[in-house]
């Protein structure tokens, strides 16, 4: 075998390979003689029928069939004799593929970038530094009573957070329109729900009282006949009610799966939840940041090959979630267009090249130990951690799936830890109301 490399452009290479004339025509001959034995000719005894005679009837499809097998077979030893890496499968050219003559073929493909990573140590890192303070616990604690909260009818004027039950009238220049009037309609106040301006006649009101709401609907309103059309409603309210929080007892630490009722131990399973997710949170933004960085930096020049495997793989991902919402029925999904994952491949394939260069050129190598703390970490959100961590040490494919997190996450610290990075105190919501 005969091989010679071209760089067209870029990324492209271009393989010209030659394979010795005898090796293909023996193949094809021994490939016939199988033949002989199965195939069976008028005028021929089963099992020996000539060669010839198979030669002139199935002799330019076995050839074929061999020429296929034997560029695919040369291409792979070519790129290992020539230490290439191909991203993504080649296309083929033949060239010549006479009997009695040397077979040759090219294969067009591209290969993995190797960029230079540099100017790690320009990158810039603001690291939040955050400690738990007791009126975040307090707060939390609030969180979680509202999720019991019960509503509860109350006879003063309703206020932000308050649920108001109205009936209303629409009209526009004295006309009322289509979709503009409701009875008995609960409205919690300060969500939103409604256009902008309707709810601010109803903070302060009563029940009983009725009152009048001028409103200018959106531009990009769902209903044509509405959009940017100035309105009122008159409104009349029915009930107000205010959430009435349950006592923090041992009722209810019982809600939480504290099976003795004990309030300090509720707080102190709070405070680790509020801690684990801290710690994601922070960890999630300072990837966040070390990729950008990073990003910002090196650009890279990327196989179109490796883009394309990433828009199908994302387009695949949105057609699964676009069945969850519909209930499996995805007869009438659209075609989703390359253009809509374009990006979003490119910056993950790029993201994908950077670090898979800074894990091979300083050889990082997984380390057991944060392999093991990404399991215990995710496992302590279930109600039987050790449960989960056994299933995930039994399943493989688990594991080399957070292999790959530990791996992903030691090169990211590595970026880091050569980066100038500026610790700023935070507060807690601070950090998790940005989150969210």
């Amino acid at each position: 075998m005969q091989v010679s490399v071209e760089t067209t452009q870029g990324l492209e290479r271009r393989l010209t390979i030659t394979v010795p004339a005898d090796s293909i025509d023996s193949a094809v001959k021994s490939r016939l003689q199988q033949l002989a034995k199965t195939q069976r000719i008028n005028g021929f005894r089963p099992g020996k029928v000539p060669v010839s005679v198979l030669q002139k009837r199935y002799g330019q499809a076995v050839r074929q069939e061999v020429a296929g097998e034997a560029m695919q077979r040369n291409f792979y030893e070519a790129v290992m004799q020539e230490k290439l890496n191909p991203a993504g499968m080649p296309t083929f050219e033949l060239k010549n593929d006479k009997h009695g003559e040397d077979l040759e073929f090219v294969a067009s493909f591209e290969v993995y970038p190797e960029p230079e990573v540099k100017d790690l140590d320009k990158i810039k890192i603001e690291k939040p530094v955050v400690e738990i303070q007791d009126k975040d616990l307090d707060a939390m604690m609030e969180t979680l009573q509202k999720q019991h909260a019960t509503w509860k009818e109350v006879k003063r004027k309703a206020k932000k957070d308050d649920r108001v039950t109205i009936s209303f009238v629409g009209s526009i220049d004295g006309e009322e329109f289509d979709g503009g009037k409701a009875d008995d309609f609960p409205l919690e106040l300060g969500k939103g729900r409604m256009i902008p301006g309707f709810e601010k006649p109803l903070v302060g009101a009563k029940a009983g009282e009725e009152v009048v709401a001028e409103v200018t609907f959106p531009e990009d309103y769902h209903a044509e006949a509405l959009k940017g059309k100035d309105a009122k409603f008159d409104i009349k309210v029915t009930k107000v009610e205010g959430l009435s929080l349950p006592k923090v007892d041992e009722e209810f630490a019982k809600l939480f799966g504290i099976e003795d009722g004990n309030v300090d131990a509720l707080k102190d399973e709070v405070r680790k939840n509020m801690q684990r997710e801290l710690d994601q949170t922070l960890k999630a933004k300072l990837k966040e940041d070390v990729i950008a960085g990073l990003l910002e930096k090196n650009e890279v020049d990327l196989p179109q090959a490796l883009i394309d495997q990433e828009i199908e793989a994302l387009r695949q991902q949105a057609k699964q979630r676009f069945s969850q919402q519909a209930g499996g029925n995805t007869a009438n999904m659209p075609e989703l267009p390359n253009e809509l994952f374009a990006d979003n491949a490119k910056r993950r394939v790029s993201v994908g090249v950077l670090l898979g260069e800074v894990i091979k050129k300083n050889d990082l190598k997984v380390e057991d130990e944060r392999v093991e703390a990404l399991i215990e970490s995710m496992a302590s959100a279930y109600e039987d951690p050790q449960e989960v961590i056994e299933y995930y040490k039994s399943n493989e494919e688990l594991m080399q799936q957070m292999r790959n997190v530990a791996l992903e996450e030691q090169a990211v610290d590595w970026i880091a830890s050569q980066a100038k990075v500026k610790e700023v105190k935070k507060a807690f919501d601070e950090i998790m109301n940005k989150q969210a």
